[in-house]
């Protein structure tokens, strides 16, 4: 005679009926219409708050994931944000500049947190003039981020006049249409010059392409602090690309190198060439010169000597570029936010 077959346990037709595949699923263990289950999955306020958690809890309990792409396609947003790197003025620098990266993974981060994805692309404009008209209209992105305006301020102004969802890392001009999030560059470059100046530099250099804006506003801040004392300032253009930096400052530092004793660098980077030029020259820093970076990056405190620099608040800045975005995606107007740069003492200058 056979067995008779064992009793399903109450605990395995729990799991049974409690299985949720499907948002009708959620919606029917939740005891809310379907609808209800997605506008509180996507934290909807016409959800009150305590249903809206409770089906977020069932969801998370059984491990529910809503389908992001059939949401997408009836929302029409595809969860992806662009960021693009205009290098017009200076098309030999990459993408794996150490400013670039640490600015990048900051937003990812923040973009993640989000739940969007990022798609990254590098526009050389001489290239592709239209290369922000491209991404704006590909309908591949929510929104587009870019980082730095090189030469290209009025190509950006003109998409973000019929392109709403559009921030950018990078300076602000009065009047503009789009929405920048930076540095006040000006200031940062007379607080580095008058701390030259303080520390008895008379003959200035200020080191990097001022093409862009960001480092011309640099450069005429230092301008401005030497402009009504007795010191002056040289500029000597240098590359921003790593591969080619040292090679010209060393051509332009051997040349100049009997006159300057103060150097604003336009990056933490530029600055750190510096310092191994002026090294093999025999120079003391700070002694024979001083020197001042820019950017704060990691690197900066582990130099020889550690550097003096300006910081940017490159991770505030990308929190604030994020909640600029998604409110434009959101239908808003974000206003641009230009934050204070803050001078960092190590012991390259005296």
């Amino acid at each position: 005679m056979d067995a008779a077959p064992p009793l399903r346990t109450g605990l395995s037709q729990s799991r049974n009926v409690l299985k949720v595949r499907t948002l009708a699923d959620l919606a029917r263990l939740a005891g809310v219409s379907t609808g209800t289950a997605s506008r509180a999955l996507s934290e909807s306020p016409l959800v009150n708050a305590r249903t809206r958690e409770r089906i977020r809890t069932l969801a998370r309990d059984h491990g529910f994931q809503p389908n992001r792409i059939a949401s997408n396609l009836r929302s029409r947003r595809t969860g992806t944000i662009g960021v693009v790197i205009p290098l017009r003025h200076e098309r030999r620098q990459h993408i794996s500049d150490p400013f670039f990266m640490t600015l990048l993974g900051y937003l990812a981060d923040e973009l993640t947190e989000s739940g969007y994805n990022l798609m990254l692309s590098r526009a050389v404009p001489d290239d592709a003039p239209d290369w922000l008209d491209r991404i704006a209209g590909s309908g591949m992105v929510d929104g587009v981020i870019v980082i730095g305006q090189s030469d290209q301020f009025e190509t950006i102004e003109r998409v973000a006049k019929d392109y709403p969802p559009l921030v950018v890392w990078g300076s602000s001009r009065p009047g503009q249409v789009h929405c920048a999030v930076g540095t006040d560059n000006g200031t940062a470059g007379r607080m580095a010059a008058e701390r030259l100046l303080a520390g008895g530099s008379t003959r200035l250099a200020f080191l990097g392409e001022t093409t862009g804006m960001e480092i011309a506003d640099r450069f005429a801040g230092v301008r401005d602090a030497v402009e009504h004392t007795e010191a002056s300032c040289l500029h000597l253009p240098c590359p921003m690309s790593l591969d080619l930096m040292a090679e010209e400052l060393e051509t332009r530092l051997i040349e100049h190198a009997g006159w300057i004793d103060g150097i604003v660098a336009a990056s933490d980077l530029i600055a750190m060439s510096a310092l191994k030029v002026l090294d093999s020259l025999g120079k003391n820093v700070p002694g024979d010169v001083q020197i001042i970076g820019f950017d704060d990056l990691q690197f900066a405190a582990q130099t020889v000597p550690p550097l003096t620099t300006i910081r940017q608040d490159i991770a505030g800045s990308a929190r604030a570029i994020i909640t600029r975005l998604k409110a434009a995606i959101g239908g808003n107007s974000p206003d641009s936010l230009i934050t204070n740069p803050v001078l960092i003492e190590r012991e390259t200058t005296r």
